[in-house]
C-alpha cells in the first residue's frame, strides 16, 4: 500500500514538473515571439524614416541648390535691369525676389537640414534657436565631452527638437524651453522641457506631433519617457539613445 502511494506521489510530482516545464517553455516562446515582433516594428520604423529622409533630402537639395541658385541669379539680373528710372518698380521686384529666396530657403530647411552634415547638430540647433528667439527663449546646454554622432542620429535629434519646439510654440503658451544633451559611456541622454501649460499624454498621443517624435525615437532604437506633466507645469521628454543605434540581427534573439 505504501509502495502504491509513493509511486502515485512520484508520478504526480513528475507530471507537475513536466507541466511546469511545458508552461515555462510556452511563456519563453511567447516572449521570444513578442521581442521579435517589437524588433521587426522598430526595423520597419527605421526603414520608413530613412526612406522619408532620403526623399526629403533629395527635394531639399533640389530647392536649395537649383531653385535657390536660380532665384539668386535672377535677383542679380533684375538688380542690373534698366527700369528707366522707375526705382519703385525695381524696389518692388527686389523685395519680391528676396521673399522668394527666403521662402525657398525656409522650405528647403523644413524638408531636410541640408547643412547639418557639415556643421553638426549643435551648431544647427543653435541656428534654429536664433531663428526662433523672437517667439520663445530657448536654452541649449551641451555637456563637455559631446562627440559628433552618426548623421542619421543627428538628423533625427534635430527633427525631434524642431517638432517639440514647434508644438510648444503652437500649443503651450510657454516662454522658456530647455534642451540638455550629455554623452555617457554607453548612451546619450537628451532632455527637452518647457514651462508651458503642459498636456495629458493620453489625450494627445494620437496627434501627428507626438507620433512623429516617437517614430523618430524608435528609429534610433532609443527609449524615452514623457515626464508626467500637470497643467501649467510644462512638459518634459527624456530620451536615451544607445551609442550604437543599429538593430541586432533578428536571428540573434534567443
Amino acid at each position: 500500500m505504501i509502495l502504491i502511494v509513493v509511486t502515485i506521489a512520484v508520478i504526480v510530482s513528475f507530471i507537475m514538473l513536466a507541466y511546469r516545464a511545458f508552461i515555462s517553455r510556452i511563456m519563453k516562446e511567447k516572449n521570444v515571439q513578442h521581442e521579435a515582433e517589437v524588433l521587426h516594428q522598430k526595423k520597419l520604423a527605421l526603414e520608413n524614416i530613412k526612406a522619408q529622409e532620403e526623399e526629403r533630402k533629395r527635394m531639399a537639395v533640389m530647392i536649395h541648390d537649383d531653385i535657390g541658385n536660380r532665384l539668386n541669379i535672377l535677383s542679380l539680373w533684375l538688380n542690373n535691369l534698366d527700369t528707366k528710372g522707375d526705382e519703385l518698380i525695381k524696389k518692388n521686384i527686389h523685395s519680391q525676389m528676396s521673399s522668394l529666396i527666403d521662402a525657398a530657403r525656409s522650405i528647403s530647411h523644413s524638408l531636410y537640414p541640408v547643412n547639418l552634415e557639415s556643421v553638426g547638430l549643435v551648431l544647427y540647433a543653435e541656428e534654429l534657436i536664433a531663428n526662433l528667439s523672437h517667439k520663445i527663449n530657448i536654452s541649449l546646454q551641451v555637456m563637455p565631452g559631446y562627440e559628433k554622432k552618426d548623421l542619421f542620429v543627428e538628423v533625427q535629434l534635430y527633427r525631434i527638437i524642431q517638432e517639440f519646439t514647434t508644438n510648444v510654440i503652437k500649443h503651450s503658451n510657454a516662454t522658456d524651453l530647455w534642451i540638455y544633451i550629455k554623452d555617457y559611456p554607453q548612451n546619450m541622454a537628451v532632455i527637452i522641457s518647457d514651462n508651458g501649460q503642459g498636456f495629458e499624454y493620453e489625450e494627445v498621443k494620437k496627434g501627428m506631433g507626438i507620433k512623429n517624435i516617437e517614430s523618430r525615437i524608435k528609429s534610433m532604437n532609443a527609449v524615452h519617457k514623457w515626464k508626467k506633466s500637470f497643467l501649467n507645469k510644462g512638459s518634459r521628454l527624456i530620451i536615451k539613445i544607445p551609442k550604437h543605434y543599429e538593430f541586432p540581427n533578428q536571428n540573434s534573439i534567443d
